[in-house]
């Protein structure tokens, strides 16, 4: 676990996303990741590393799509990148810490490289833009998410001695004309972003200040990228958005309106050898179309990220959430009446402004009420600018904090242990991803339900294909299994 034990549950979810290098979380290193664009002789390079949540990582799959038709292309080495980008996180302060320890590594690279340039892109870019430029002066150019289209002209700004800042949030920008270039990919999963921005104020959260105005992707071009994925051979996409329940789009012309269980259903109906899954999901927009929706395809899969945060009701308005407990059981309760094999997980806060220990207990309750197969669990960290620094007084000490921290990471790793036990014996559909990171005797993938199996390859299959696994043993975080039937209709 990292340290606080503030680190997801699921091992190949890490913290953080190092596109062009490894995949690292705050206490390990993962593999190296093979490049989509290699890196061309002669010409320039750029690197980027990703830091946070999926959105940052498609969202650098956005910019190095831009950075491709100016002739750029990746490279695994920052000292060797004429370009070095870091796209930031601003949801807890420990990630801001790491995103200044690298940008003075970067600093130290630039003395040796003369006239590479550094940029900060993402949530971190308008927040800190004057202290980045003027005040430690360790980068070059500063960019919001929604102006990754300029980035030719900042680029050619800094070259010329200048600054190139561009922090400005569109209510339009969505991106849907760009093909993102699939950095780090295996060639089996894909991120597709369907929304940008947020408009759920809750108010311990940056997002709103960082990234905008909720705004919808036109669901045509959702469906072109889920189709041209299946067509290079992707075999599974998440659809992205800080909210994707909200998804709301009217044709300005004809006045047809698209929900989001509209496009989940077009997007199920591109291929039925492509899995389709979501996050994150909101509990107040997460609709009984949407489990409908799940219910009906296949290839929807049985899983959903419903994040909680605070099982107290008192607690969830402080953080105005806009759902109380009552609400969200019986959204659990819906969940598994229509899907029964649905398994879910979720995100929490504990130690959250004037929490008791009574209010600790309903959290702790409300996980096991609802049987998350995993949560991504934190400690409160409170963050500049927001409605709950403005209004409420961090006032739970430090111990307090880590020690209820440490009960809901207990409780979470029994839960997740129980979940996974009675899969044993059980058959389940896994899409191969890759080879396990232990051992290249063995595959790994993920049944509907979002749980890692492995287990030992067969002559003749690859990432990409479908098999049936029997699970024959189990931890918290892994169904061991072996393979038991090829699905064939599935591998045409």
């Amino acid at each position: 676990m990292a340290p606080d034990k503030e680190l997801n549950m699921y091992n190949d979810n890490p913290t953080i996303n190092n596109l062009n290098t490894k995949i690292v979380d705050e206490t390990r290193q993962g593999e190296a990741l093979e490049l989509e664009s290699k890196p061309v002789a002669g010409g320039k390079h750029f690197y980027i590393e990703s830091y946070g949540c999926a959105m940052n990582f498609s969202d650098s799959e956005i910019v190095a799509s831009i950075l491709a038709k100016e002739g750029y292309s990746s490279t695994r080495e920052f000292k060797e990148a004429d370009l070095i980008l870091i796209n930031t996180c601003s949801i807890r302060e420990k990630a801001e810490q790491m995103v200044r320890l690298r940008l003075r590594q970067f600093d130290k690279a630039k003395e040796k490289r003369p006239g590479a340039l550094v940029g900060v892109l993402g949530c971190m870019a308008e927040r800190l833009k004057a202290k980045f430029l003027e005040e430690e002066k360790l980068v070059d150019m500063v960019v919001g998410p929604d102006a990754y289209r300029d980035l030719p002209k900042l680029i050619a700004e800094a070259e010329d001695g200048g600054k190139g800042v561009n922090v400005f949030l569109s209510r339009e920008e969505t991106y849907a004309d760009i093909s993102p270039v699939r950095l780090g990919s295996n060639g089996v999963n894909a991120f597709i972003s369907i929304t940008r921005g947020c408009d759920n104020m809750c108010s311990f959260c940056v997002v709103p200040f960082t990234r905008g105005r909720e705004r919808s992707r036109e669901p045509f071009s959702i469906v072109a990228e889920a189709q041209d994925l299946v067509n290079r051979g992707f075999r599974e996409v998440t659809l992205l958005g800080q909210n994707v329940d909200s998804y709301k789009w009217e044709n300005p012309e004809t006045g047809e309106k698209k929900s989001f269980a509209g496009l989940l259903e077009m997007v199920a109906q591109v291929d039925p050898r492509l899995r389709v899954r979501f996050s994150t999901s909101h509990p107040k927009d997460l609709n009984d179309d949407v489990l409908y929706a799940i219910q009906k395809y296949h290839n929807i899969c049985n899983y959903i990220h419903l994040p909680v945060q605070s099982g107290n009701s008192r607690i969830l308005k402080l953080m105005n959430r806009t759902y109380d407990r009552e609400w969200y059981t019986e959204r659990i309760d819906k969940i598994y009446e229509v899907i029964p094999d649905c398994t879910i997980s979720s995100d929490i806060i504990t130690g959250f402004c004037t929490e008791t220990e009574e209010e600790h207990k309903d959290t702790l309750s409300i996980i096991e009420y609802s049987n998350y197969i995993m949560s991504y669990m934190f400690k409160y960290s409170e963050r500049p600018g927001t409605v709950a620094e403005r209004k409420y007084e961090d006032d739970i000490p430090e111990e307090v904090k880590s020690r209820r921290l440490t009960e809901i990471v207990d409780l979470q790793n029994k839960l997740s242990l129980q979940s996974n036990q009675l899969d044993v014996g059980k058959t389940f559909e896994v899409l191969i991803e890759g080879d396990s990171k232990k051992s290249t005797e063995d595959f790994k993938g993920r049944t509907s339900q979002n749980k890692m199996c492995i287990f030992p390859k067969q002559v003749g299959l690859e990432p990409g294909n479908y098999v049936m696994v029997k699970v024959k043993s189990v931890n918290s975080a892994t169904l061991f299994s072996e393979i038991v039937e090829v699905c064939k209709d599935l591998n045409a």
